[in-house]
Parts: C-alpha cells; sequence; structure tokens
C-alpha cells in the first residue's frame, strides 16, 4: 500500500482567467494527512472553502466548475489533473477569483512547480477506489462513454473523433502516471473557429486568445467574418483560405485528444480517491466525466469502506497453522482461517464459514445463520493478530478485549459465505493498549462492523 502525499513547500502561479479575463493569483499549499484536495476563495469574505468532490459541479460547458454556497470556482480540471498524477492527496488551493487561471491551457506549468518543488510521502496510508467489476456510463445523445475496468494500476485510454477536416479521429493512451509529465501534462485545450462567436457571446471565453489554447479552423468562411472574428478576440488578421491550426499547429500529432485525456483524469479526480483500475473513453467531455465521478462518490458514501481485495491464488500472510502459533483459541473458538494482508495498522482477514460448523446445529436448525456474537469474536481475534504484530516475540503475549462499542449488524452470514474482516488501528497503542475499526464483508458487502479497545499483556 502507498502512502499519503502533499508538496514540500507552497508555490504561486498568476495569470489570465479564460472565462472572466481577470488577473488571477492561485496558490498551492501543503496540507497534513487527510485533508484531501480543497479550494479556498480567499478573495470572498471569510475565506470559504470546499472540498474538490463532484458533488459540487455545477456547470461543465468549457470547464468544470464547481460550486458550494455562494462559492464558485471553474476551470479547476488542468491544476487537479496535474495533482492527481503525482499522487498529491492533500493539497489546499488558495485563488483570488472564481476560477483557476488558464496560463498555456495545459498542465504544464502546474507539472514543472510540483517537480521543482517536491513532494512529501505522510505517514498515513491512501485509500484507493479499487474498481471491482466493469462500469460503464454513456450519454447515448452524444454517443459519449466512459468504461472502468479492474486493473492492479490506473491506465485510461481515451478516444475523439470530430466532423472536421483538420481534427478528426485520434486516439491517446497513459498506461503510466510516471509518463504523465512528458506525455500528457503539456497538452492544451482546443477551440473550433466556428464555436467562437457563439462563446464570446456567452462570455465564456474573455480571456482566450492564441495563446492559451489551439485554435482549429476547420470550415471556411469570408475574409471579412474571419476579420471580424480576429477584431472581436482582439487578434491579428490571418487568411481566411488556409485551413489548419491558427497558432502554430501542435505538439503531438494527437495534442487534443491528449488534452481530452489531462481533463478526464481531472475530472475522475473529483471521486476523491486515486483510482486503481483501467480507464477507457470514448467522446469524452467535462459532463459525461463529472458525472461518472458523481456517480461513484454516490455509491461509495453508501459504504464507509470498500471490502478488500481478496484473491485467493496468493499464499496467505499467515495461514492456519501460523494463526496457531499466536492464538490460544482451539477448535471449535478459533474463527480465523487466514490472514490475506498485515501492514503496521490494517489487517485483513479470512474465514470461510460451512454448514459445517457447530454454532449451526443450534442457530438455527432450519435457518443456518452465523451468530452476530460470533462475527464480532471473529473480527477480535483478528484485531488480535494486529496488535501481536506490534511486539517482539509475539507469541508470548496475548490480547484481551477491555471494550466493544458501536457494534451493527447488515445482514445474515449463511454458509457458504466467505467473510472478510478488515481491522485497522487509528493510532499508534498506547500502554499496551490499543483502539481498532472494524468491518466485515460478504460478497463486497458490509455485514457487521464494531469498535474495539485492546490490551496486550505478556503471558505468564
Amino acid at each position: 500500500m502507498s502512502k499519503q502525499k502533499t508538496i514540500k513547500e507552497a508555490f504561486t502561479l498568476a495569470g489570465k482567467g479564460l472565462h472572466s479575463g481577470l488577473e488571477i493569483v492561485l496558490t498551492f499549499n501543503p496540507a497534513p494527512e487527510n485533508h484531501g484536495i480543497k479550494i479556498k476563495r480567499v478573495d470572498l469574505p471569510e475565506q470559504p472553502e470546499m472540498d474538490a468532490v463532484a458533488e459540487y459541479v455545477t456547470e461543465t460547458t468549457r470547464g468544470t466548475v464547481l460550486k458550494k454556497g455562494e462559492m464558485q470556482v471553474s476551470t479547476v480540471e488542468h491544476a487537479l489533473s496535474a495533482l492527481y498524477a503525482f499522487g498529491i492527496d492533500n493539497c489546499l488551493l488558495e485563488v483570488n477569483a472564481p476560477e483557476f487561471p488558464i496560463l498555456d491551457g495545459s498542465a504544464k506549468y502546474f507539472v514543472e512547480q510540483i517537480q521543482q518543488i517536491g513532494i512529501v510521502e505522510q505517514q498515513a496510508e491512501k485509500d484507493y477506489f479499487i474498481v471491482r467489476k466493469k462500469i460503464e456510463y454513456t450519454i447515448p445523445e452524444t454517443g459519449a462513454k466512459i468504461i472502468l475496468l479492474p486493473d492492479d494500476t490506473f491506465s485510461v485510454d481515451v478516444h475523439i473523433a470530430f466532423d472536421s477536416a483538420v481534427l478528426n479521429n485520434q486516439f491517446a493512451s497513459l498506461s503510466s502516471l510516471d509518463d504523465f509529465a512528458t506525455e500528457i501534462g503539456s497538452a492544451r485545450t482546443f477551440v473550433f473557429v466556428r464555436e467562437i462567436e457563439q462563446l464570446v457571446k456567452l462570455n465564456l471565453i474573455k480571456g482566450g486568445d492564441l495563446k492559451n489554447a489551439i485554435v482549429i479552423y476547420d470550415k471556411q468562411v469570408s475574409q471579412a467574418d474571419f476579420d471580424n472574428l480576429a477584431d472581436l478576440m482582439n487578434q491579428p488578421h490571418q487568411d481566411a483560405g488556409k485551413l489548419g491550426y491558427l497558432n502554430g499547429g501542435v505538439k503531438f500529432p494527437n495534442e487534443p485528444a491528449r488534452h481530452k485525456l489531462l481533463d478526464v483524469i481531472g475530472d475522475l479526480s473529483l471521486i476523491g480517491k486515486p483510482i486503481r483500475g483501467k480507464v477507457i473513453a470514448t467522446y469524452p467531455g467535462h459532463k459525461i466525466n463529472t458525472e461518472l465521478a458523481k456517480l461513484i462518490r454516490k455509491e461509495l458514501k453508501k459504504q464507509e469502506i470498500q471490502a478488500p481485495v481478496y484473491d485467493d491464488t496468493i499464499a496467505p500472510v499467515l495461514d492456519v497453522n501460523a494463526i496457531r502459533k499466536l492464538l490460544p483459541h482451539r477448535w471449535p473458538f478459533l474463527l480465523v482461517d487466514k490472514i490475506i494482508e498485515m501492514r503496521e495498522k490494517v489487517i485483513v482477514g479470512v474465514k470461510n464459514v460451512t454448514v459445517n460448523e457447530t454454532f449451526f446445529m443450534g442457530h438455527f436448525p432450519e435457518e443456518p445463520v452465523m451468530p452476530g456474537v460470533l462475527l464480532v469474536e471473529a473480527m477480535a481475534q483478528t484485531g488480535g493478530l494486529l496488535v501481536l504484530n506490534s511486539v517482539e516475540n509475539p507469541e508470548t503475549y496475548s490480547t484481551y478485549f477491555l471494550k466493544i462499542d458501536n457494534v451493527k449488524f447488515r445482514q445474515k452470514v449463511v454458509p457458504g459465505d466467505t467473510v472478510i474482516f478488515h481491522l485497522e488501528m487509528p493510532d499508534e497503542m498506547r500502554r499496551g493498549c490499543a483502539l481498532m475499526k472494524g468491518h466485515a464483508f460478504v460478497g463486497g458487502k458490509i455485514v457487521a462492523e464494531a469498535e474495539f479497545m485492546a490490551q496486550i499483556v505478556k503471558n505468564k
């Protein structure tokens, strides 16, 4: 498991706002563990803050707009994409305007600043969104589709297509975030000349120019109309007979597709957790990107914690024989079959429930259900192994539970179920005592949870 990260020190970038045309100052600040990515409007009374999460997305025309109460911030996706690419979990972004500066229309300057000031690894562990099964989201009227597939790492494939003689079909791929800085970060946003007049009327590009976007001229207009449009944007006149890119071409043959990939990463970062899975996006845009992020956020809220990944082809950290050397429990009261993961503050155990369990003889003969008290006991035994892992010569110690609080049972556990126990210590042990939060899962859903206080005692 990876540790959370923040930036080593603060840095500031200043530039024009794409929509407002304002001169904007944006400062990135280090933040403590479990802070997340937050945005603060320092120009507003009381300097309100909000989390950079999908619930606050209110608009997606020419950029992602977040709004909480009276606080609004737009064009956040490029900065968020850079933070995500460098694995930064905790950062406070202070801005003095209702949008982030557009800079050159890419994430290039964010990337360069992060590389220059460096990253700090923190003690808390990252909390991933693990894609366990295929997730597909579509917008039928546009043909846009995003698919998330299970995978051990994060990767993105993007396909775009336009009815354009200059920009038709393009594909971009990122198999490792290590390549973001060189392959994706400098890819600029783009706009078609035929879109500009309408965007100007909507006051969406007051700060737009040939320096902060790729401008694509793909459908010829009269020289007079072309000159009028240039005047509207305060740009120099050009030959209306030459189709193509108006500002010197592209950095990569597929730069527009690469920028769409950059946007996908920034928008999906609004899930609030790094993704472990593969993203395949066809005709993506801020609307479908953020709607998928909202859907995932909604599902995540239904459970406090995701179920651990259980691959029964991988050898356990502790098998039942190793467990028997550490715990004094024996049949019929040893309720943990193996430990599949153990870190400093987290342990994951497995119990395979069979119809041959002795407690099913009386609980209940006609409708076998594992007693809730034994689910709690199994969690406690798993937690006991975590506590024992913190001392030398653990076989010479025993763990005794002093308190069990906030026990909840969500659904039945029956023969044939495989129960996964996840226990975590939020704090360090003090005076031989540890606090733990435990969850039991079946089929990816929580079936029981409890909080424990345990004491470790030297055997006589």
